[in-house]
């Protein structure tokens, strides 16, 4: 392994993992409202619009993400709709995310017990208020294991979206290997970068779990 490549490679690898990064990221925050609003049409069986969420989650979980994008990116634009490799690659994660967001927020919200709910409604709460108040902070504090293993899922899944020629992380490491035949080299630097992206979510998740667990959230 020569040093002398890799601080060569690195300036590729950091542009490369700021993208990843941030398209990880937004796809997070998109998945993670999908799922929110999914979860709370299967939770309400809301006639019609549960049948559509659950056929939605169903091909979400069920079909490999390299489909979906294909999907996206070469099948969309035969009916007119075209995306650019980078809206592609946040449509496409976030919509495999959403599925797997909404059954891990789901089964926070059915862990909650009914007496619970029967509690607060003879309190003089209405629904909304029972929701915000009682069942959805339980819910998310019983979820977060999921939903953290969730984010971690999305962010290495970015290393699919080289399919769609995004130069991530793992475009840039194949690129280069095909070029310069320097695949240790290549491997370790990618390696390394997708820990730098990983592990602030898993210490965040842990931190959020234990202080969840002990009721210090906020403090």
């Amino acid at each position: 392994m020569r040093v002398d490549v890799i601080l060569e490679y690195l300036p590729l690898y950091l542009k490369a993992a700021l993208l990843s990064a941030g398209i990880g990221l937004s796809s997070i925050v998109l998945a993670i409202l999908i799922g929110m609003i999914a979860s709370m049409i299967l939770y309400y069986r809301i006639p019609f619009l549960k049948c559509i969420i659950s056929f939605y989650v169903e091909v979400s979980r069920n079909t490999p993400l390299m489909i979906q994008l294909f999907f996206i990116y070469y099948g969309l634009p035969k009916i007119g709709i075209a995306t650019s490799p980078l809206v592609c690659g946040i449509v496409g994660l976030s919509f495999l995310g959403g599925g797997y967001m909404c059954e891990s927020i789901r089964g926070g919200l059915e862990s909650i017990s009914e007496s619970q709910v029967e509690s607060a409604m003879a309190l003089g709460m209405n629904k909304k208020q029972t929701m915000r108040y009682v069942i959805l902070p339980q819910a998310l504090r019983a979820s977060l294991s999921g939903l953290v293993a969730n984010m971690i899922f999305m962010l290495k899944e970015t290393s699919v979206l080289s399919a769609v020629s995004l130069m991530d992380l793992m475009f840039t490491a194949k690129d280069l290997i095909g070029l310069y035949y320097k695949t240790t080299e290549a491997l370790f630097l990618l390696v390394v970068f997708y820990l730098l992206i990983l592990t602030p979510v898993i210490l965040l998740g842990h931190l959020a779990e234990r202080r969840l667990t002990y009721g210090k959230m906020g403090v």
